[in-house]
């Protein structure tokens, strides 16, 4: 009978409680989302949390830390057949980290004939060694399981060291730590003594009663160093997981790098290790260190090739991970060696510029500003989109640049530039085309001739004047296509004037006529201290956030030139 979780009926707690109340087994009553909506005093003794703890959550929030087996119960909301397991875990009245071992009966609720929700009766037993096996046999296949859904969900080294952490705690251990080798790109904090291996500690977890101690032991982002007999190092060198029984001090001094540890490590009664590598392609790129104390059995080696294959799932994602840092470091430098800041040509020209990729995990892409200096004073101002994201784009955008930086040499007007470039682009097998935007301004500001390439207008914003000017340059198509028909438009454009220049990622929105797009440039202003820079940061906090492509902007000024004969300030 299919469960109807929308709109189940209601369960009489007081008809329950009545019959329940006075039994000595746990009873928990779950609604068809598997939250409580009844405890007996039984089980509030057993779990040693009040009812009102439990009422409305599901198992696994009020004990984290016990194997809840909620797929089971969804099993007997399913299907409506009765089951009964072994489980173990902590509970939250247990002290320290002893396990319980229970028995439960899991039935399915009916009311009217349809599922209510599934009532569990719980008996704590004591465990021989066919139940331990078998509860064990079970943590490890939950382990396997959730490790294809909880590890590797970004592409973050840090994140991937922590699920990994998170999932063996408490199904494997008490303790887990992951350490990897330090980036080549990162120097060390300080340099390592000989014969000592140093890691990184990316990620550690623990169990709630141990949780409040271990963090002054090392924290995500510490340097642990490692003395060549300890457990890690062997594990590294032989790439085999390390077994040790640290249950005496002379064992657990090899774990320990000082004696204020082993002093501490002696006080939460550790005494059983396991150091597994993480490695990828045969060679290990860090360790999955983990511990257990106080009641946890010692580990078995049924443990130790669970852990080895966790860590073996983990090494996958950190190894795209890794790969993904260094494509990432690469890409962010020939972003910034591609796209650096434009020099103003002149001391009296002011530029402000930005870049913001649509995608963050993409840091490279086609669009450029650029400003250069041209004879007699004058500079040349640019703007381009080169199409699509990535290196390729980017690569494509570098050739753009160098053309139109070697054309502007020749002291063309902008059309015949982009003619030029047009035809060059077109020889030199750039199979990627692009919008362009040029400016020559005259070397007082007085006048701005511009043309395009199928890029966006410009926008003049004049001192002390409401509202913009938005310039009707010329369509034409862009570069790269052999079609040329460029034309060159003259602007006013006199001192304190703002030119400002973008690409389509600024205003295009999809299902809009781009005009419409375009014409709510009209409505920018300067702030009242005329700042470019802060200029710029109120355009992207306007138009950033609903942007859908990459997004360029640049804008720049000439001012008056100070008399000769003033002091300067």
């Amino acid at each position: 009978m299919p469960v109807h979780a929308d709109h189940p009926p209601s369960i009489d707690v007081t008809a329950l409680a009545a019959v329940l109340d006075g039994t000595t087994a746990g009873v928990g009553v779950f609604d068809t989302e598997l939250r409580y909506v009844y405890v007996n005093p039984s089980l509030v003794r057993h779990n040693g949390l009040p009812p009102a703890a439990h009422i409305g959550r599901r198992p696994g929030e009020v004990m984290p830390d016990i194997d809840a087996r909620e797929d089971l119960m969804r099993a007997v909301l399913a299907d409506g057949r009765a089951r009964e397991v072994t489980s173990s875990g902590r509970l939250p009245a247990a002290s320290g980290t002893a396990r319980v071992y229970w028995h439960g009966a899991y039935h399915r609720l009916e009311v009217d004939g349809r599922v209510a929700g599934v009532v569990g009766i719980v008996l704590e037993v004591m465990a021989d060694d066919e139940q331990r096996r078998l509860a064990q046999a079970q943590r490890h296949l939950s382990l396997l399981d959730s490790a294809n859904t909880r590890i590797g969900t970004t592409l973050d080294m840090d994140t991937t060291c922590a699920e990994l952490a998170d999932l063996v705690v408490p199904g494997l251990a008490d303790i887990a730590a992951v350490e990897v080798f330090p980036p080549d790109v990162a120097p060390p904090v300080r340099p390592a003594p000989p014969d000592v291996v140093r890691l990184r500690r990316a990620a550690m977890s623990a169990v709630r009663g141990l949780s409040g101690e271990v963090d002054r032991f090392g924290v995500a982002g510490d340097y642990i160093d490692y003395q060549e007999e300890a457990s890690v190092s062997r594990c590294l060198a032989t790439n085999q997981p390390v077994v040790e029984d640290i249950s005496d001090d002379e064992r657990l001094s090899r774990s320990a790098p000082t004696p204020e540890r082993l002093a501490a490590y002696r006080e939460l009664g550790l005494h059983s290790a396991v150091a597994v590598p993480i490695s990828v392609r045969g060679a290990p790129i860090g360790v999955l260190g983990l511990l257990r104390a106080g009641g946890s059995p010692v580990f078995s080696d049924d443990d130790v090739v669970v852990a080895r294959e966790l860590a073996g799932r983990a090494a996958v994602h950190l190894d795209h991970a890794r790969r993904f840092t260094h494509e990432h470091t690469i890409a962010l430098e020939l972003q910034r060696s591609l796209l650096s800041e434009p020099r103003p040509p002149h001391p009296h020209i002011e530029v402000a510029t930005r870049y913001l990729p649509a995608d963050r995990s993409v840091l490279v892409g086609g669009d450029w500003f650029d400003v250069i200096p041209l004879p007699d004073g004058r500079h040349l101002k640019a703007m381009g989109d080169v199409m699509g994201h990535g290196v390729e784009a980017a690569v494509a955008m570098s050739h753009y640049r160098s053309l139109l930086r070697l054309l502007a040499d020749e002291e063309l007007p902008p059309h015949r530039i982009l003619e030029q470039l047009d035809r060059m682009v077109e020889r030199s097998g750039i199979d990627r085309a692009a919008t362009c935007l040029l400016a020559v301004v005259n070397a007082d500001g007085g006048q701005c001739e511009v043309a395009s390439a199928g890029h966006l207008p410009p926008v003049f914003l004049d001192p002390g004047s409401v509202g913009t000017r938005i310039c009707d340059v010329p369509a034409a198509p862009p570069l790269g296509t052999g079609f040329g028909g460029y034309r060159s438009t003259v602007m006013e454009c006199g001192p304190g004037t703002v030119l400002f220049m973008y690409t389509d990622g600024l205003v295009e929105r999809r299902g809009e006529d781009i005009d419409t797009c375009v014409a709510r440039l009209g409505e920018l202003a300067l702030p009242d201290n005329g700042d470019l820079e802060t200029f710029l940061d109120r355009v992207l906090e306007r138009f950033g956030p609903n942007a859908e492509d990459d997004i360029a902007v640049m804008a720049s000024r000439t001012r008056d030139e100070p008399d000769a004969a003033d002091p300067a300030p």
